[in-house]
């Protein structure tokens, strides 16, 4: 198109024909959630979800976002500029590209920038719900016993300056500090993340730090603070400047920040609000007593899977999970741990045929519309692996059961450990832990060949499983002194 249009709130109302904007009007909506972590998954999945319930007239439940961390301040500038708004691009390989414009997302606060007015929101009294996308890494959970890491730094500073955190703890510390003494109601704390039993781990950290921030505290949360587990689904690129310029060449459209995703979306949530909820049932979300077989299912083999294609493709040089799942041999090695390995310690899910389940993940997978990068999936392994993977390996263990594939991941992430900042590799490691990994990858080559498993933090205690060791050692001595081709076809033909 010649001609583009920025997009604001005054211009919405010029926008093409064939683009959806909201139906409500955005300044008569009140905010009653307030979201934590507003990356491109939320605003593909919670945020959208709201809208449809904001244009279907059901509720006022706008959306404050909130930015915890200083690499937030993109997203607050991009907010500010666009008045809330953002274009969701729904890309499905076989329809046309029909963008809509979600305006769910009424406020966004910059928290380094002033942190007692995000304080004073979540405090708000019109806000029932603080909901979270802080990925696996932002809950400061310690991998190998569980427990709260008290220790972190910034952890530390918001012990010291409660009045001016840097940690999730801390400002929902303040918050509900402020509403059990103003004698206010309670609210519900979602937990959005990829994390099995989510809502109870947020609640487990939660109180851990309170018992030492503000253990006067612990009972009234006990009592008028809930949190349902939840497991949530939808793929979700890193947006790209083609992403935008195709925005702009075929709609016109001028957006900072518009989202893309796959047409699949999914949000399984425990029916347990403490101070009332969205009427989400009536777009798609579906509300259950016990949340854990579904979660155990989305993790055990989308996530996993994802992290197989993710580290297997990085030694192949691939730069999207659609290339990967392109390579018959990794479509086989993906169905195989999934058939052989993850399928085989989750049980009866209701309402869910497996089989169908998973040939729809493999076609997910495969959407070619979908860039996904092979290097996001890979981001922060260390917070990934011994959630969406080492509990099959160690329940595979304990039956007696296959876990050849699993530790084939486990071998191939220290494999590109090793290579990383190599002339033949290169991809930059984006992991918090990168140092430890690379160090302990690499000293395994001729140094302690288990000192990748001895990290404690990440493997606990399973280089003590004599069967897991002796696997592990093969499959990273073969990919040592094999291309990873030769070694994936050796596995699949035993």
């Amino acid at each position: 198109m010649s001609e583009t249009i920025k997009l604001n709130a005054n211009n919405l109302e010029h926008l093409p024909e064939g683009v959806m904007v909201p139906n409500y009007n955005r300044t008569k909506i009140k905010t009653g959630i307030v979201h934590v972590g507003v990356g491109n998954f939320h605003r593909a999945h919670q945020a959208f979800y709201t809208d449809q319930l904001l244009c279907k007239g059901k509720g006022n439940w706008g959306i404050s976002g909130i930015g915890l961390l200083n690499e937030d301040r993109k997203m607050y500038h991009a907010f500010t500029r666009q008045d809330g708004l953002y274009t969701l691009m729904v890309l499905d390989p076989d329809e046309k590209l029909r963008p809509r414009v979600i305006g769910s997302i009424v406020e966004y606060l910059f928290a380094p920038e002033n942190p007692d007015r995000v304080i004073e929101k979540m405090a708000d009294p019109e806000v029932r719900i603080i909901s979270l996308t802080i990925t696996e890494g932002g809950y400061n959970q310690d991998p190998a016993t569980g427990e709260f890491n008290m220790s972190e730094k910034s952890v530390q500073w918001d012990l010291h300056h409660p009045d001016q955190p840097q940690t999730i703890f801390g400002y929902l510390t303040q918050a509900l500090k402020h509403r059990r003494e103003r004698k206010m109601p309670g609210l519900t704390i979602l937990s959005c993340d990829n994390i099995q039993h989510n809502g109870e781990v947020c609640k487990k950290m939660l109180i851990s730090y309170m018992k030492e921030a503000e253990p006067n505290l612990v009972n009234w949360v006990e009592q008028h603070i809930s949190f349902p587990n939840s497991m949530v689904d939808r793929i979700t690129p890193v947006t790209t400047p083609s992403d935008k310029e195709h925005l702009k060449v075929q709609f016109g459209i001028e957006d900072l920040w518009p989202v893309v995703c796959e047409p699949f979306i999914q949000w399984v949530i425990e029916d347990n609000f403490a101070n009332g909820r969205p009427e989400w049932e009536s777009v798609g979300v579906q509300f259950v007593e016990e949340v854990d077989p579904y979660e155990k299912m989305k993790i055990r083999l989308l996530n996993a899977g994802h992290s197989l294609l993710g580290l297997t493709g990085l030694l192949y040089g691939y730069r999207t999970i659609d290339e990967t799942v392109r390579n018959p041999l990794l479509a086989s090695l993906l169905r195989e741990f999934m058939d052989k390995e993850a399928t085989l310690v989750l049980g009866k899910i209701e309402g869910i045929e497996l089989e169908g389940y998973k040939d729809n993940l493999v076609q997910r997978f495969s959407n070619t519309k979908i860039k996904d990068q092979v290097s996001r999936i890979c981001a922060e392994s260390s917070a990934k692996i011994p959630k969406f993977l080492l509990p099959t390996i160690r329940e595979q263990l304990d039956r007696g059961g296959s876990i050849q594939f699993g530790t084939l991941i486990v071998a191939t992430w220290c494999r590109n450990l090793e290579l990383a900042g190599t002339s033949d590799y290169s991809i930059e490691i984006q992991d918090s832990m990168r140092n430890e990994l690379e160090q302990k990858a690499k000293a395994s080559v001729n140094d302690d060949p288990l000192s990748f498993l001895r990290i404690e933090a990440i493997f606990g205690n399973l280089v003590h499983y004599r069967r897991f060791v002796d696997t592990y050692l093969q499959m990273i001595n073969e990919l040592r002194r094999h291309h990873i081709d030769e070694v994936i076809s050796k596995l699949l033909r035993r």
